[in-house]
């Protein structure tokens, strides 16, 4: 029996891709002063603009997707008798996957005769969307829902997640920076190098002096830690910088060229809590590779 694949807005994956594979997304939502948004079309969404008025100080706030949310959204599939592989943003920087779990509880004692999974990814962004598309791989080769999930279960280990931003505010104003007291130098140009660990919570681990050195550190992680890169999609993400994200693109290229890269702008809720000038590389590794 087939099953449908869902995943929320912080996965990334552009719209016209969404649609291509089959996945449906449900969205995270955001304000700015009173004005509330949500994300569903990537392709529509004014990254430019956005960052922009982040940079002048515009107050955004966003919101976690309630038990309500995930029971109307479930439901719709349900209800036609399909099955559901939710994959979702990390527990460790968001209440999103409770809310989820409480929910699949809830319906699954309604639809007895459904199954209901759901994968905690421990990441964002395209950290989370490249597991989507994973998974969607496997469903178009005939993997079932059971196999699918153990698939996806097991290989989160080996996603690594690291990023550098351009000011480490966003990430303490909003709680989602662990165990991190240190102050960064502006002014000297004190890039942070950050990463999801084995919780998937984001942890400053080193820092570099410019910026370019910082889109360099992030390639070399790359080339001491991917594996099997010729068969893998390796995901870049940025917070309107573009060039940056080119660079970047080219330096992993050089020495271990992935099947392909998927470059995309950051979304506006994950965005919003890393900040513009955030470049962030997703690719995968051992099982080990978080601890590193």
């Amino acid at each position: 029996m087939s099953f449908t694949i869902l995943t929320d807005t912080s996965a990334n994956l552009p719209s016209a891709l969404l649609k291509e594979r089959d996945i449906y997304v449900i969205p995270y939502h955001y304000s700015i002063g009173e004005k509330q948004y949500s994300c569903l079309d990537t392709e529509g969404f004014d990254g430019k603009k956005f960052y922009k008025a982040m940079r002048l100080g515009a107050d955004i706030k966003t919101s976690a997707i309630n038990f309500q949310n995930y029971i109307d959204f479930f439901s719709q599939f349900l209800e036609k008798g399909e099955d559901i592989l939710f994959i979702s943003m990390s527990s460790g920087i968001s209440s999103s996957f409770n809310c989820s779990e409480i929910a699949t509880g809830e319906l699954s004692a309604k639809y007895p005769d459904r199954k209901i999974y759901t994968i905690d990814t421990l990441g964002a962004s395209l950290g989370e969307g490249i597991f989507a598309l994973r998974a969607a791989d496997y469903r178009d080769n005939g993997c079932d829902i059971d196999e699918v999930y153990k698939r996806i279960e097991e290989e989160k280990k080996s996603m690594y997640q690291v990023f550098t931003v351009d000011d480490l505010m966003y990430l303490r104003r909003t709680g989602r920076l662990t165990g991190s007291a240190a102050v960064i130098g502006n002014m000297l140009q004190i890039k942070p190098i950050l990463k999801g660990n084995e919780n998937g919570e984001i942890v400053n681990f080193t820092k570099v002096i410019g910026r370019r050195r910082a889109v360099e550190a992030l390639a070399q992680r790359y080339n001491m830690l991917v594996k099997d890169n010729e068969n893998q999609i390796v995901g870049i993400a940025h917070a309107d910088c573009a060039k940056d994200a080119e660079y970047l693109a080219e330096l992993i290229s050089k020495k271990k060229p992935p099947k392909e890269i998927l470059t995309v702008m950051y979304e506006p809720v994950t965005g919003s809590h890393v900040g513009p000038g955030t470049l962030a590389l997703f690719f995968m590794g051992d099982d080990k590779v978080r601890f590193r």
